[in-house]
């Protein structure tokens, strides 16, 4: 599994809670990609999507279809695979509400 770790406070920026499934996860890496954003930014997160996107055969994404509520959101993630020619598949389960 490859890890892409946006910025330099990543793991700080999430809430407490989840640094336990972060630590697992990234334990189980076997490459970690550092960008160089020293914060958790809407930018520093975009930049880690494409350089998801640039290495991968396919996007798989859980969206409603709607506009990103800020820059790097789902929408903007999808958009840059299509610019990219990357396939995408899109997945909105019945019954699904964006909260």
């Amino acid at each position: 599994m490859i890890v892409i770790v946006p910025a330099a406070n990543y793991r700080e920026k999430l809430p407490e809670e989840h640094h336990a499934d972060y630590d697992e996860l990234f334990g189980r890496a076997s490459e970690i990609i550092r960008l160089d954003f020293p914060d958790s930014t809407s930018e520093s997160h975009m930049a880690a999507s494409v350089k998801m996107i640039e290495s991968a055969d396919r996007l798989v994404a859980v969206w409603d279809g709607e506009p990103a509520r800020g820059y790097g959101g789902t929408a903007d993630v999808v958009d840059a695979a299509r610019e990219r020619d990357l396939p995408v598949t899109l997945i909105w389960p019945d019954g699904a509400e964006r909260d």
